[in-house]
């Protein structure tokens, strides 16, 4: 295996020897369904090498369409099926250009090679990242189900297709997909997933992408397994070398082998806006020259467009917008620096006689610090959908990750209309934060059979990690060091943690049916999530849920604000044996917190104790969310199992 891989699993410090590699046997014979826009099955990440036979509880079927016989399943790809009635229903006369589940977005192919591709050597997006591409889960089976289409995506196509990833016997789902701002009774993922979990199959699905405002979270029902997106420690870069000799790198993805030597560089202040392609088209000898395109008026992606319309030789885009730095667009020459660098460069430009640069492109670097920070883009909590859990629960990388891309899906452009394809491309989202956590999900199951969603969530929340690569808490990516679980759920991933967690929360169907009883829905309401679970009693409605986080909303109005809130949570031990663990607390500013009792002891392995957590908060009424923790530490052991603790404004629009 080569040093520079798709390096998430190495990220994540994933290894052959030990952890959580090991002990699932990479995944295998555990099965992710994978819920999307399909497959591009001849990508090497699903080939079936090294794969046994397809396990014998499997009841799915390779159902053959459009350019996709049944013969292009494996062992890898175990089953691919197709929904589309919803659109049909919707506009019968409307042709499925791809009626199969071969995948022409590109999406589902992505999604599915990080939950779960093969190793596949020689991988790279026009030289960035090279390497061995591998999911997260190498040896798990992926079973396909398409239900978004060109045509269209339609809710009843998507339960549909995650009721029969269930009967079919996946073990994991994963969807990358939301709804933002609907009730629980219209969103069909939070409908669809609600019975997946009450058959035992763990959900994990994205944050979304319209960060970084609050309460702007999709699938944020505590049956889901919602995961935010972070930055990894990897950057793409080109170099910049100014005529001084001065050496600059700056962010870059040009998908072409090729350096520009010794280019005039320009910087002019009414043209470099960079927002006028016929301004720009008639600076004179333009095509051998090197524009710096500075303005915070202007989004990066527009100047370079302007740049490529006016056929410029390149440019140097000065922004400190952290959204730029995970787009894969890059049509033209150039490099992205930072405000404090532009500077340096547009002194150099503006006082040399004849002022020079050149650039260089392809670079990738490893162990960037610090890292990993909240995506910008990734959605926030608290979610609408249901405001007494925290979310989301937890944090994966979604920037740049490289993973299969369908062969002739041509869109990576150069210029204005040269369009390139590639094997593998980076692409940044939840969409890609989302199959990470699924993978690692199904190799916990395959590691311990035994444990429900509600454990293998719990497993990995507790054992996140709040504290990035240079051992301060994570921030977000414009550097906020107060990141409130509602940014980033329990921490990172760690998979090599979760694999021994010591303590679980766990939950049964029947407490998420009582939960669903105390969200005052009209008996139909109530039945349009239920379904078939409808049948079971509400004699024990309970809004507190054994969840592995904690969250506590108080009213912003008037000038102070109190707030009491109890909360009562039981842990099993899963560690080897008897065990004695110790509440150590960490109290989010304006409150205290309150734990009883402050000693669990256990004699026995799955032995389970009870315990209350009481938050008491007292502020002002225009403070913001703040954070903080329990985390019950096992003396004489190397067990720490910790939940995060958000106390945060309740605004009008969520309540």
């Amino acid at each position: 295996v080569e040093a520079h891989t798709t390096h998430t699993s190495e990220f994540l410090k994933l290894n052959p020897a030990s952890g959580l590699w090991p002990a699932s046997g990479f995944g295998q014979d555990v099965i992710i369904g994978v819920l999307d826009s399909g497959v591009w099955p001849e990508s090497a990440s699903f080939s079936e090498d090294g794969l046994p036979e397809i396990p014998k509880r499997w009841k799915g079927i390779c159902k053959a369409g459009t350019d996709f016989n049944s013969s292009l399943c494996n062992r890898k790809i175990i089953g691919a099926n197709y929904f589309n009635k919803g659109i049909l229903a919707d506009n019968p006369t409307v042709n499925i250009s791809m009626n199969s589940a071969r995948d022409t977005r590109g999406h589902g192919t992505h999604v599915a090679s990080i939950a779960a591709g093969n190793f596949a050597k020689g991988a790279s997006y026009f030289g960035y990242a090279t390497g061995t591409a591998r999911g997260m889960a190498p040896r798990a089976r992926i079973a396909v189900y398409k239900f978004s289409f060109e045509e269209g995506t339609f809710t009843s196509d998507l339960i549909a297709a995650m009721d029969q990833a269930v009967a079919d016997g996946v073990d994991i789902i994963t969807i990358s997909y939301g709804w933002v701002r609907i009730p629980v009774y219209q969103d069909s993922i939070a409908i669809a997933s609600f019975g997946a979990m009450m058959k035992g199959v763990l959900i994990s699905a994205s944050a979304g992408n319209s960060g970084p405002e609050m309460g702007t979270i999709n699938n944020g029902v505590p049956w889901i397994f919602t995961v935010a997106s972070c930055s990894t420690d990897r950057a793409f870069y080109g170099t910049l070398t100014l005529g001084n000799g001065v050496n600059i790198t700056g962010f870059s993805l040009f998908p072409v082998k090729t350096i520009i030597k010794n280019f005039p560089v320009l910087y002019n202040e009414s043209i470099s806006p960079c927002d006028s392609s016929d301004v720009l088209a008639k600076v004179p000898n333009g095509g051998r020259s090197i524009m710096i395109c500075f303005s915070n008026a202007v989004e990066v992606e527009d100047q370079m467009a302007a740049i490529s319309e006016s056929k410029f030789g390149g440019a140097i885009y000065i922004s400190d917008d952290p959204d730029v730095l995970s787009s894969n667009f890059f049509p033209n020459p150039g490099v992205v620096i930072s405000t404090k660098e532009g500077k340096q460069v547009i002194d150099y430009a503006t006082k040399s006689a004849k002022p020079k640069v050149s650039l260089s492109f392809q670079g990738t670097r490893i162990d960037v610090k610090p890292a990993p920070a909240v995506s910008a883009f990734s959605s926030r909590g608290p979610s609408l959908s249901y405001l007494q859990v925290a979310k989301p629960d937890i944090m994966a990388p979604g920037e740049l990750i490289l993973a299969a891309w369908p062969s002739n899906n041509s869109d990576t452009v150069i210029g204005v209309n040269t369009f390139l394809g590639s094997d593998y491309r980076l692409v940044s989202g939840t969409s890609m934060a989302a199959p990470h956590i699924a993978g690692i999900a199904a190799m916990l199951k395959g590691a311990h059979p035994d444990w429900s969603p509600s454990a293998i969530r719990s497993a990995m929340m507790t054992t996140a990690n709040h504290l990035d690569n240079t051992k301060n808490p994570i921030k977000t990516e414009d550097g906020n060091s107060n990141t409130t679980s509602l940014a980033m759920g329990a921490g990172l991933v760690d998979p090599n943690r979760a694999v021994d967690p010591g303590l679980i929360y766990d939950a049964t169907p029947q407490d998420y049916v009582n939960l669903l009883c105390s969200m005052n829905f009209t008996l139909e309401q109530f039945n349009t999530i239920a379904r078939s679970s409808a049948k079971h009693n509400c004699s024990n409605p309970s809004d507190d849920i054994n969840y592995p986080s904690f969250i506590a909303l108080f009213s912003p109005i008037g000038k102070y604000s109190r707030l009491e809130k109890k909360f009562r949570r039981t842990v099993t031990n899963v560690g080897a044996g008897a065990a004695k663990y110790v509440a150590k607390v960490i109290a989010p500013k304006s409150s205290t917190i309150s734990i009883s009792p402050q000693t669990l002891v256990f004699e026995k392995k799955n032995q389970k104790q009870d315990y209350t957590l009481t938050i008491r908060y007292k502020g002002i009424a225009d403070d913001q969310a703040q954070s903080g923790s329990i985390t019950w530490v096992e003396e004489n052991g190397h067990h720490t199992v910790r939940s995060p603790i958000v106390v945060a404004p309740a605004l009008d629009a969520w309540t």
